[in-house]
């Protein structure tokens, strides 16, 4: 039996726990935004350890939801609001959102890491993924790769990353080919790539790890193919990079924007590097 003494010392150092949390903010939104997010988070408690900083996933669709709702105080987004999303909150809450971009992302293109393809480029992708492409089996990217059928991995439609790699592919009007296999979540595509031999697929480049291999992309023939690095994000010579969002309701005020101001500190960004994306600017 756990003696009584214990039991108390333990509740009242738990009560004494929450007593000290004076605010809770509440991140929602990209999956691929969560990593960083969640490492933020844990980072702000030892900076302000009043404030707990609840951070949940579900897409740039959910977390502008959430936002507009009233369940969010920030939205993490992969992609820009959307003028519908925009209009819903300037009539359920009288104010217009407000966009920060807090680093970026070099969205890469995974292959298993026994797959011998090495580089790709924008065409041949928008040939793999888009609804009228021509390329479906491996063979035909180049001699040596295996005659079996690509299977292709993709995200849900509230995904803004499934958004944002479509534009870059296929322009606006463009759509994926029917048979993609939609993920929740940038970590199930790059578990499940690592799983599948034939697959490919597309995620944030801070989601690498050994079982799979992110391909050099070209802008098309002949251009140069570069890997998705700081480095060439930075510079802006990998075609598939993109801004992180964070969206609040108006201007922030209080422990809000005292997160938000740190999150864009030289501090707050060296998270961002730290997780495997770009910083909004360089860091020193």
């Amino acid at each position: 039996m756990i003696p009584r003494r214990l039991v108390l010392a333990v509740l009242a150092s738990l009560s004494c726990g929450r007593s000290r949390i004076r605010s809770v903010i509440r991140s929602a939104g990209s999956d691929t935004v969560v990593n960083l997010a969640q490492a933020w988070a844990e980072a702000y408690a030892d900076v302000e350890p009043t404030v707990s900083v609840e951070v949940s996933g579900g897409g740039s669709g959910t977390g502008l939801a959430s936002l507009i709702d009233g369940a969010a105080d920030l939205a993490n987004s992969s992609r820009r609001i959307e003028r519908e999303e925009r209009e819903a909150a300037q009539h359920k809450r009288g104010v217009d959102p407000v966009e920060w971009i807090i680093g970026h992302d070099a969205l890469a293109v995974y292959v298993h890491r026994d797959n011998p393809l090495n580089e790709i480029t924008i065409p041949q992708l928008a040939a793999i993924y888009g609804a009228d492409g021509q390329i479906t089996r491996w063979s035909q990217l180049g001699p040596g790769l295996p005659d079996e059928e690509i299977i292709l991995i993709s995200r849900q439609s509230n995904s803004g990353t499934a958004q944002y790699f479509r534009r870059a592919l296929l322009g606006s009007k463009g759509d994926f080919r029917q048979g993609t296999r939609d993920l929740n979540g940038s970590k199930e595509v790059v578990s499940l790539i690592g799983e599948t031999l034939a697959t490919i697929g597309y995620s944030g480049m801070g989601y690498d790890s050994d079982r799979v291999k992110m391909l050099a992309v070209s802008a098309g023939p002949g251009k140069p193919a570069y890997a998705p690095t700081l480095e060439n994000a930075l510079s802006g010579r990998y075609p598939i990079s993109r801004p992180l969002y964070v969206y609040t309701l108006g201007q922030p005020v209080g422990e809000l924007r005292r997160y938000l101001d740190w999150t864009l500190s030289p501090p707050g960004q060296q998270v961002v590097i730290k997780t495997g994306f770009v910083p909004a600017s360089p860091v020193a």
